[in-house]
């Protein structure tokens, strides 16, 4: 079990209960976690404290031999939240403003 109050920063990563994970869909299909410990995993790979400098989009997780794709963890995470589709687009549709006369 996670506790989200342990500090594991003297730890080897090894022991880090999220580096026996490769994949954000690995975190989801594990029946041994419940819902508020996927996310606290997939939240936490998602930190910019992990993001790869010279590639924001892609997170370098202690323990993971590769890197992970934010958008992968985003999609992860909604789907804890039952949101099965699309990412919403960025931007909304233009619209013009009538003057008043």
């Amino acid at each position: 079990m996670i506790n989200a109050n342990t500090n594991t920063g003297n730890l080897n990563p090894l022991f880090h209960p999220a580096a026996h994970y490769a994949f954000p869909g690995d975190v989801l299909s594990d029946n041994g976690l419940s819902v508020p410990e996927k996310r606290i995993i997939l939240s936490s790979w998602a930190s910019d404290i992990y993001a790869v400098e010279s590639c924001p989009a892609l997170r370098e997780i202690p323990g993971i031999g590769h890197t992970i794709r934010i958008a992968d963890i985003l999609a992860a995470l909604r789907k804890l939240d039952g949101d099965d589709d699309d990412p919403p687009r960025p931007g909304g549709l233009a619209m013009r403003l009538r003057r008043s006369a």
